[in-house]
């Protein structure tokens, strides 16, 4: 089983594609390397906010009228997007995302806290209907559970010191350039795989890597866009660095986005999930809620 998260490396194949918008991201993309294109202008509110599908493949509404109570299940040991509040109840982005589609296509839901490692178990043990908790795509999850298209993904970005002046973050442009990554992650891997030319400096974890920036060790950090907005937005980070350039969403690398998971045949409730998801984004719904969770936007 895979959880999304800073140091895998996910290889995985998901049917829809996710627009990545933003015009500043758009700008800044840097050649030669696969990124996700704005192939549709959004409306104003979509910026720098994680899309769902191109506006003009909407998804037929299905026929919710058999749809009864929707139990969710998901974990609290991945914050902000599940996590346990003050009372101890199942909290975060994924938790907010659940309830928001349950108002959408207007039927009861349940969330249920498991151990992760037990949650698509729980789909075929008459434990819940679906699973919410930032499940990413693999060959071995394709057997045991089909997935909603992707509600987001993690993208890789650069990060800089404020004054530093390196705008430009192609390949070419960073040759000699020392360029701090996690070991072993998959962000060291596209950085040997496309940026040959740069001076690769590996650290054991994120807060060495992050050390280093701040200490002017490194010109340069790539690393997971979502831990790196929290650490950019937060006191660690001391207001030190700023992202550079704009998002990366290789597949190979970075995998192709979280999804919903139900159990394998359940074509109604996945198809329901797709329209709600659909439908929140349209309306600005998902939007407000993204911003709420990432007032600096990983994308």
């Amino acid at each position: 089983m895979n959880r999304l998260g800073v140091q895998a490396l996910r290889c995985v194949s998901v049917a829809a594609v996710l627009l990545i918008v933003g015009a500043a991201a758009a700008q800044n993309a840097p050649q030669g390397v696969s990124q996700a294109p704005p192939t549709v202008t959004p409306p104003p509110n979509t910026l720098a906010v994680p899309g769902f599908w191109d506006p003009r493949r909407r998804p037929e509404r299905p026929d919710l009228s058999r749809i009864g109570v929707i139990r969710f299940l998901t974990e609290t040991d991945y914050p902000p997007f599940n996590y346990a509040g003050p009372d101890g109840m199942p909290a975060g982005f994924n938790i907010d995302l659940a309830r928001l589609i349950c108002e959408e296509i207007k039927v009861q839901c349940t969330i249920q806290m498991r151990r992760f490692d037990t949650l698509v178990d729980g789909l075929y043990n008459n434990g819940g209907d679906a699973v919410i908790a930032s499940l990413a795509e693999s060959p071995d999850m394709r057997k045991r559970a089909d997935f909603t298209d992707p509600y987001y993904r993690t993208p890789a970005r650069f990060v800089a010191r404020r004054g530093v002046e390196i705008d430009d973050v192609r390949p070419e442009a960073l040759e000699g350039k020392r360029i701090a990554v996690v070991a072993g992650t998959a962000h060291e891997a596209f950085i040997k795989t496309l940026f040959t030319g740069a001076e690769l400096h590996s650290y054991p974890n994120d807060d060495a890597a992050r050390a280093a920036l701040k200490k002017g060790e490194v010109e340069l950090l790539f690393g997971d866009g979502i831990s790196l907005a929290f650490w950019l937005n937060g006191t660690d980070s001391a207001g030190c660095c700023e992202f550079r350039g704009g998002p990366y969403v290789e597949s190979r690398f970075f995998g192709e986005g979280v999804g919903i998971a139900v159990r394998r045949g359940n074509d109604l409730l996945r198809q329901a999930f797709n329209w709600a998801l659909f439908r929140l984004w349209e309306k600005g719904r998902f939007t407000d809620l993204w911003l709420r969770y990432f007032p600096i936007s990983p994308y």
